[in-house]
């Protein structure tokens, strides 16, 4: 697997897994879970993005 194609199954998986604990804090009203939840979904964002970029220059 290349390494663009990695960085973006990599950044998708964590911006699923982010948004579900952000959605899990929300609905049992945990602060630090939702936190959490918004900083891994914002992470795998930009790793799913920077991937896309590798890939357009040909990495």
């Amino acid at each position: 697997m290349k390494a663009s194609t990695k960085d973006q199954a990599e950044g998708k998986f964590h911006e699923v897994k982010g948004a579900i604990k952000e959605a899990t804090g929300k609905i049992f009203d945990n602060p630090k879970l939702q936190a959490e939840g918004t900083g891994e979904k914002i992470a795998g964002e930009l790793q799913e993005k920077f991937g896309k970029i590798k890939k357009a220059l040909g990495e």
